[in-house]
């Protein structure tokens, strides 16, 4: 058995961000040199990494995600433990395989584990599906976790609908003319119509019936830069910086076309240009329900968690192309919450997660 409690410690110490997670990458294959897969892919999408147990790449297959990244603060989303999770469930694939007389009637599907990079900026999951490998597999399921602090140590959190919310961050560059402060008259100033479009988006919050999906949507705003220091010019360009949230595909969409015509209305009205950017663009993790159903018959005692979080996950863009479903594993109600510089993943948590996964590829979905 793995000392899973020292893989995951030296990850922690060696955080590396999306694109350079490189020491994670030569870790991982260096322990699966140690297992048996059928087949190891290596650099994928970046330093990701594919393990399969199963040499029928048309047979049913199981497929099981972690993230790899780190943020510039050090691990302190719990990467580090999604990474050891499915390094302890390859041991367990692995031991099952060597030793097929304990093998349950079921794990006859392919398993198939992928160590996924850049999660972080929501550009790794794009980057594996690119490279076509998961495309070979006839992926029948598609599973991941992710630790929740507030919950307390190793109980599953289950969303039906929605896991993770869609969000993006969108830049509105707005360009009018400078001119001299004595005459702004001359000149146009974006000052106003950056005001009136953070009241208008104020009007994006909707909260109207907590735990009910399709019913919320969110703005935050980011960011407002307009001209420059200089006391003798009147501002001609501006950006203005939101977040914007919604927890279904169909509801973000609908949201951000509805921030792009405020804006462009307003500029309109102040006869300013406007260009827009979108930045860090995230789907909604959207469960299917089969997965959800299976999930539920495994964990017995989860949580159910109607609200999805408010987050995002680049997990969502599997779900898109595969069934599949993602949930949560508390890691203490005591825990600071995702992403503070006191984060740290508990080392208990291993080896649940890993039976968990591993009943999940013992059964047929």
């Amino acid at each position: 058995m793995i000392d899973y409690k020292e893989i995951r410690h030296q990850l922690h110490e060696h955080p590396q961000t999306a694109g350079c997670e490189e020491f994670a990458h030569d870790m991982i294959v260096r322990h699966l040199q140690g297992l048996h897969p059928d087949k190891v892919y290596t650099h994928v999408g970046g330093y990701g990494v594919i393990a399969v147990w199963g040499k029928d790449p048309q047979a049913e297959t199981i497929a099981f995600r972690a993230d790899t990244d780190a943020l510039p603060i050090g691990h302190r989303c719990g990467h580090d433990g999604h990474t050891t999770i499915l390094l302890r469930l390859a041991e367990l694939v692995d031991s099952a395989n060597q030793n097929t007389e304990h093998l349950t009637p079921n794990i006859k599907s392919n398993i198939l584990l992928l160590f996924q990079p850049a999660e972080e900026t929501g550009t790794g999951s794009s980057a594996v599906i690119e490279s076509g490998i998961l495309q070979q597999y006839d992926i029948r399921a598609f599973y991941a976790l992710h630790n929740v602090p507030g919950y307390p140590q190793g109980t599953v959190v289950l969303c039906p609908h929605t896991f993770a919310a869609a969000s993006t961050g969108v830049v509105y560059r707005l360009d009018g003319r400078e001119t001299h402060a004595s005459t702004p008259e001359l000149g146009i100033n974006p000052g106003l119509a950056i005001a009136e479009i953070i009241n208008r988006f104020n009007r994006f919050m909707d909260f109207r019936e907590a735990g009910k999906t399709s019913d919320f949507r969110q703005s935050t705003l980011i960011c407002v830069r307009i001209g420059q220091p200089a006391f003798g010019t009147s501002a001609g360009h501006g950006e203005v910086m939101f977040t914007l949230r919604a927890f279904t595909n169909a509801d973000m969409e609908q949201l951000l076309s509805d921030a792009n015509n405020a804006v462009d209305e307003t500029a309109r009205c102040y006869g300013l240009s406007v260009t827009r950017t979108l930045v860090e663009p995230f789907h909604a993790t959207e469960n299917h329900p089969e997965c959800v159903n299976v999930l539920m018959r495994e964990c017995v005692n989860a949580v159910i968690k109607e609200e999805p979080f408010r987050w995002s996950e680049d997990f969502a863009e599997y779900l898109l192309r595969w069934p599949g479903a993602m949930f949560g594993i508390g890691s203490g109600e005591r825990q600071p919450e995702l992403h503070h510089p006191d984060y740290d993943f508990p080392d208990a948590l291993v080896e649940p997660a890993a039976r968990l996964f591993f009943q999940l590829a013992q059964r047929k979905n």
